[in-house]
Order: C-alpha cells, then sequence, then structure tokens
C-alpha cells in the first residue's frame, strides 16, 4: 500500500483530500503546517507527498527543498492556490515533481498520483532486489537465497514474505494486511489468521537462530508482526 502524506493547512481541502485518497486504498498521513510536514516525512517515509505551497512556518517551497534533499526518492506534488509562471518555476527548482493549482478536478488530481506512483514502481533499483539480514542474502529477481554461503530452500510463498518485510523494515505488519497482499484475500473472503502464523513459525524455522527470542521476524501482540534487522 502506497503512503502519502497531504500538507495542508486549510482543513476543509486537507479532510476532503483524506477522504478521496483512503477511498483509492492509500495510506495517508496529514501535516498542517510545514515543520510538521518535515517531521512526519521523516519518520514516516510516505512514497508521495501532496504539498500545499501556503503553509503556516515553513511554507512548501522550503519543505519541498528539505524534502529532495534528505528524502530524494519522495515524489513531490505541489498544490498553489498561484498561477504566475515564477511559482511555478520556483518549485520546480526546490525539486517539485509535479505541480497542480486550485481548484484542480479530483480525477486528474488522481491520475497525477498513480502515474508518479507507477513511475516510482518501474525506477526501482536493481539492488531492491538484493536483501541481506544476519548472514542471510536473498536475490529476490533470482528466487535463490543463502545462509552464510550455503543454498536456504524457501518456497515462493516465504519469498514473498520476506519481500514485503524488506520494503517495511521496522513497521509493525498487520496479518490481514499479509492475508491479502501476499494471499490475495479480500475482506469479504479472509480466512483465519492462523494461515499466516503458520507461515511465520515455517519462516522462522529457516531463518532465526533461537525460535524462542527471535532476531528477525518479532511477533506484535494483537497486531501481527515486525521486521527487524537484528545486529546486521
Amino acid at each position: 500500500m502506497h503512503k502519502i502524506l497531504i500538507v495542508e493547512d486549510e482543513d476543509a481541502i486537507r479532510l476532503g483530500l483524506v477522504d478521496i485518497l483512503e477511498m483509492e486504498g492509500y495510506q495517508i498521513n496529514e501535516a498542517v503546517d510545514g515543520e510538521e510536514a518535515i517531521q512526519i516525512a521523516q519518520t514516516w517515509n510516505p512514497d508521495l507527498v501532496l504539498l500545499d505551497l501556503m503553509l503556516p512556518k515553513l511554507n512548501g517551497l522550503e519543505v519541498c527543498r528539505h524534502l529532495r534533499k534528505k528524502q530524494p526518492d519522495i515524489f513531490i506534488l505541489m498544490l498553489t492556490a498561484k498561477t504566475e509562471d515564477i511559482d511555478k518555476l520556483s518549485g520546480f527548482k526546490m525539486g517539485a515533481d509535479d505541480y497542480m493549482t486550485k481548484p484542480f478536478s479530483t480525477m486528474v488530481l488522481l491520475a497525477r498520483i498513480k502515474s508518479m506512483l507507477r513511475r516510482s514502481s518501474q525506477a526501482k533499483s536493481p539492488s531492491d532486489d538484493l536483501f541481506t539480514f544476519g548472514d542471510i542474502s536473498i536475490d529476490f529477481k533470482k528466487y535463490e537465497a543463502k545462509k552464510a554461503d550455503c543454498d536456504l530452500e524457501l518456497s515462493a510463498k516465504e519469498f514473498q514474505i520476506l519481500k514485503y518485510f524488506s520494503d517495511r523494515i521496522g513497521e509493525v505488519v498487520q496479518r490481514t494486511d499479509l492475508l491479502q497482499s501476499i494471499w490475495g484475500y479480500t475482506v469479504d473472503n479472509m480466512p483465519t489468521t492462523r494461515t499466516v502464523d503458520n507461515q511465520i513459525a515455517k519462516l522462522r524455522q529457516k531463518i532465526e537462530e533461537d525460535l524462542s527470542h527471535p532476531a528477525f521476524i518479532k511477533s506484535v501482540r494483537g497486531v501481527g508482526y515486525k521486521f527487524e534487522l537484528g545486529d546486521n
């Protein structure tokens, strides 16, 4: 699920965007000023930022410049009520990827967002296919895994689970997220979450040294799991 940070100090616009984007299946966070936007972006690491130009504390151009320097992979879509070319030029100089002027069409906004996120997926580095933790190395592209230089036999499902975790290091992953993303279930036909627990137990047997104290796949009571890199 792609994560979008909405930075907008006008409540009506911000809450309207939250409703629209959540209905489209995006994970949403909100900020009402420039300083809050930077703080959330640093800790939450969104895929895309909808960034208003006129903000309290730090304006959108300052936020854009900061994000582009510190988190260059984030897509930034500037939103502004201004129409002068100089404002658009300033936004692009600061590192904005695209620019929309208020009021804007919801359909056009959604199309721009989908296009930008699609470009993000297509621009993945080859290093995204390689994942190492502890003495384990995984090549997701070749479906190959090694543990201490010995071949490690993983099922296709186990490769998929580890890829899902590798994109969310340190984040809490709900069991239902895994059932939907890995198994392909929907809310209407969701099985018992024991399906996930059984698969995680099998995977732990292959990658963990101490099953009573897992170093990598940590249980989060009542919620799901969190992948950590241990002492890697």
